[in-house]
């Protein structure tokens, strides 16, 4: 495992890509309404991506196809956009977006509702919300990993709902994905001391049902196998000596 720690202009880099998606969130939060497509969606971001001079971080990663992951009910992440799909009342919408800025990425995800969605839906994504924070109370330095995990299952957990455990947060950086890795669940293991000048992703993906999924033939897609409704919170974090800091917010 190679975990790096930035360097005060790495951090400011870090920052001028969070703002700037900051942005784009809050740009594409405006438009999500039924009828809209997730490519239309993806196009949206991918320009103000572009007008503020960033590059967007998942096209072409890996080969992925678009700019963002755009995952609907129980697709939990990676959702290709399409023309073909339509948002519809009472759906969900997972929007994953990662930007670059002068060689240094920020991820973050919110999920929206699409019109009026049910309560039981809308306390699920509030919850999924809320473990993200639960969980950033422990991205202190001198913390492990594992703290910040177990704040997140059990907050979850409380609630009834289940966490996925083939998918995590991670370190982000010179590269989209970096070590470590940022369980939503308790492992056997604590993880590694964080340390100032960490940069991590914390992001609860969180099930409405079981926590089981699986993935499409698209090599891409994974969904609830119960085919319940999932939801995604995520944001990019820089671990300092007190406070952590969001690093995709708004300046």
């Amino acid at each position: 495992m190679s975990v790096t720690i930035k360097s005060n202009r790495e951090i400011e880099l870090m920052r001028e890509a969070g703002n700037v998606l900051a942005i784009v969130h809050d740009e594409i939060e405006k438009i999500i309404e039924p009828g809209i497509t997730t490519a239309h969606i993806d196009e949206v971001a991918a320009s103000i991506i572009r007008k503020y001079g960033c590059t967007p971080s998942f096209l072409n990663y890996k080969g992925y196809p678009a700019s963002t992951c755009i995952s609907v009910n129980e697709m939990v992440v990676h959702g290709i956009p399409s023309k073909k799909q339509k948002l519809m009342e009472g759906d969900i919408v997972s929007v994953d977006i990662g930007v670059m800025y002068n060689g240094y990425h920020s991820d973050a995800a919110r999920t929206w509702p699409v019109g009026e969605i049910s309560p039981e839906v809308a306390k699920l994504v509030q919850v999924t919300k809320e473990s993200f924070f639960e969980g950033l109370k422990f991205a202190r330095e001198g913390y492990r990993i594992g703290d910040i995990s177990g704040a997140i299952q059990d907050y979850v957990e409380s609630y009834g709902y289940s966490v996925v455990r083939e998918l995590c947060g991670h370190g982000v950086g010179i590269e989209i994905h970096e070590d470590p890795q940022i369980p939503n669940f308790r492992t056997d293991k604590r993880g590694i001391r964080l340390k100032k000048g960490m940069t991590i992703a914390i992001e609860p993906m969180i099930n409405l049902g079981g926590r089981e999924v699986v993935t499409l033939e698209d090599g891409w897609g994974v969904v609830a196998i119960d085919k319940l409704p999932s939801s995604h919170y995520e944001n990019t974090v820089l671990i300092t000596d007190s406070e952590p800091e969001i690093l995709s917010k708004r300046k």
